[in-house]
């Protein structure tokens, strides 16, 4: 893959990355991290943030990775435009395309929305979440916090990553698994048969409905978020039998070795993905997580945005 042009037409996917473009990427986010807050390597850029579904963390730290480039941000707000008065997406995101805006970040509950949003409207567009199928974004700022605490890229490979909850359902997991492939960690899936994806997995993903089995195993418990609807599709007879066979409650973490570390998407339910004091002790990544989403998020629409402010 030729890495200069793997994001030429927007960031759907970490399918789009191989390690050399990751790795670019997360060289990129540590550079920002460590520099000024503000620049205007995005100015005169317009992009609008489209977000189908509700957000805080992705939204408001893309908002804030494009301000800090210097980049305009036009918000979107679904529950109050025309698609509330039964007008098509695509009709939607050709109207905002015609105002002129220079590409679009998309949060959407449709798999494969924001790559058929940049072909309706030629536009380059970021993948701010789709359905169950990708949040490559979120993948790559757990990829640099994981480096961030092992001091480097190459301490992941080898690293055990125990992915816990609503596998079948999960944006989070599948970009998550890429990403951890790319660098050669080896990733096990945990979750009950009924929230594990119907078909079968890579050949470097294994999988077990055993929490407590491979407790001992692990370097990283990252752990998904459950929906409450997952009990009423039957998928989980109720939430206090989920959390006792899958919630990272205290007596599983005393169980962790000392150097294993906790992860999260957010937003964090405390007593149902994981107890509240596990989130709060210092081997928790949490509100790294959510810090270091700025500074990914920024190299992102740098690469993605900032080709065509340099021409």
């Amino acid at each position: 893959m030729a890495n200069d042009d793997a994001l030429k037409q927007g960031f759907w996917s970490m399918g789009q990355l191989d390690r050399q473009g990751a790795e670019s990427l997360l060289r990129r986010a540590r550079h920002f991290a460590s520099g000024p807050r503000r620049l205007d390597l995005l100015d005169g850029v317009e992009i609008a943030a489209l977000f189908f579904e509700t957000s805080t963390r992705t939204r408001v730290s893309f908002e804030v990775a494009a301000t800090r480039l210097g980049a305009a941000v036009i918000n979107f707000d679904s529950k109050s435009s025309s698609l509330a008065k039964g007008e098509s997406l695509q009709d939607t995101v050709e109207t905002i395309a015609s105002f002129g805006v220079d590409g679009m970040v998309v949060r959407s509950s449709a798999a494969g929305a924001p790559e058929l949003i940049s072909r309706w409207t030629g536009l380059k567009v970021v993948n701010a979440g789709d359905g169950a199928h990708q949040h490559p974004s979120q993948a790559l700022l757990d990829l640099f916090t994981l480096s961030e605490r092992l001091g480097s890229l190459d301490a992941l490979s080898g690293l055990k990553v125990g992915i816990v909850g609503d596998i079948a359902h999960s944006r989070v997991a599948r970009s998550l698994m890429d990403g951890l492939d790319l660098f050669g960690a080896e990733t096990t899936l945990v979750a009950p048969a009924t929230l594990m994806p119907p078909r079968g997995f890579a050949p470097y993903v294994r999988a077990t409905s055993d929490f407590d089995g491979c407790l001992g195993d692990l370097d990283v418990v990252y752990l998904l978020r459950l929906q409450q609807e997952r009990i009423g599709q039957g998928l989980i007879p109720s939430f206090g039998e989920y959390v006792a066979r899958y919630s990272l409650t205290r007596e599983r973490h005393r169980r962790l070795r000392p150097e294993v570390v906790i992860m999260h998407p957010g937003p964090v339910y405390p007593g149902m993905e994981v107890d509240s004091a596990v989130i709060a002790a210092e081997s928790s990544l949490v509100r790294s997580q959510t810090r270091n989403g700025v500074y990914v998020r920024m190299a992102i629409l740098e690469k993605v945005f900032g080709a065509g402010v340099m021409e």
